[in-house]
């Protein structure tokens, strides 16, 4: 069990990092003041790519799900990522998303009928303290479009993690179907509104199209399909605190990349967000642990106690139709059958 939600874990948790260079690809590769075109390029052709293999649509109620979802976390969310990326340095960016983890907790509580725990609370503050000291500095600035921008890109992405958490898959879809029906929903909610709101760029360099696929192809395609595996394994909440690893990202990536130095205060951030990842993996794994465990045995009156089957199942199975008819005494068919076991 342990090992296997380590495993879910850091599989997951590779969405986040490579979404932290979502900030680096903006600025540097790609063209300037196109939030929509960025979104919309980077969600549609993954996304139909996934669909057209796939070769299966959505059934009944799941058209509006999908709907739903691919607004939630794709479309809207993109456009008001970049138009925080823009409007932002990509720490204050980060930062102000990284109150998504409170929205998910909230929201779980309110749709998944989850409790709030104490170390719930403790891994969201602490993870947002580490952000905080990890990206903010002097020279950051504040900018209500792009803070209004942040937290509403928050507030959609963590209203889609509880509501795929809520909704599942539809029996039968594949993942990286169920990933294009969201991606290519949200690159069509958008595509038009950009080609009306900002048209084309007048001419686009080669890093501009190296840029536009990485975003498509590393940053939606790849990065979605791991992020909701990691959303069906994994709690709710647990899979928005590995979203910390993304200004985590960003902040290494800017280091290397654009001369950025790091502090000690950084430093200190940086143990602040990976010690909030292990928190929640270590609660997520002690309360998860007695849930898949059998409790004690029910009381037996006849010749119950030393059997296999009265300490139930590590997954147990509803009661069978003959389960309150059996006779208190074994058959000799009964004895014969354990005998042998």
């Amino acid at each position: 069990m342990k090992q296997r939600l380590g495993f879910d874990s850091a599989l997951t948790v590779l969405a986040p990092v490579v979404w932290g260079s979502t900030y680096l690809v903006t600025t540097e590769f790609l063209p300037p003041d196109r939030p929509l075109l960025a979104a919309a390029v980077r969600a549609l052709p993954g996304g139909l790519i996934l669909t057209l293999a796939g070769r299966k649509l959505p059934q009944g109620h799941w058209w509006w799900r999908i709907l739903a979802l691919g607004a939630l976390n794709i479309g809207v969310f993109f456009y008001l990522l970049f138009v925080a990326a823009y409007h932002l340095p990509g720490g204050v960016a980060a930062l102000v998303g990284s109150i998504q983890p409170v929205f998910v907790l909230l929201l779980s509580a309110l749709l998944l009928r989850t409790a709030i725990r104490s170390w719930q609370v403790g891994a969201c503050a602490l993870g947002t303290a580490g952000v905080g000291m990890l990206v903010l500095g002097p020279e950051a600035g504040l900018d209500a479009i792009g803070v209004a921008a942040g937290l509403g890109g928050a507030l959609c992405m963590a209203s889609g993690i509880v509501l795929t958490k809520r909704w599942g898959r539809p029996p039968g879809v594949g993942l990286l179907t169920f990933t294009g029906w969201q991606l290519a929903v949200g690159g069509l909610l958008i595509a038009p509104v950009a080609l009306v709101g900002e048209g084309l760029p007048a001419r686009l360099t080669w890093p501009n199209l190296a840029g536009f696929a990485y975003l498509s192809l590393i940053g939606a395609l790849l990065a979605y399909a791991v992020w909701f595996r990691g959303i069906e394994r994994l709690p709710a909440l647990t899979v928005s605190l590995l979203g910390f690893a993304s200004p985590l990202a960003a902040t290494i990536l800017g280091y290397l990349f654009l001369q950025q130095g790091l502090t000690l205060a950084q430093g200190a951030g940086a143990i602040a967000v990976v010690a909030a990842v292990l928190l929640a993996q270590r609660s997520t794994a002690r309360e998860s642990r007695p849930a898949r465990e059998p409790g004690p045995p029910p009381p037996v009156t006849e010749h119950g106690s030393d059997s296999p089957a009265a300490a139930g199942p590590a997954h147990p199975a509803p009661p069978s139709s003959q389960a309150g008819t059996r006779p208190a005494a074994r058959s000799p068919r009964q004895t014969t059958d354990r005998e042998q076991s």
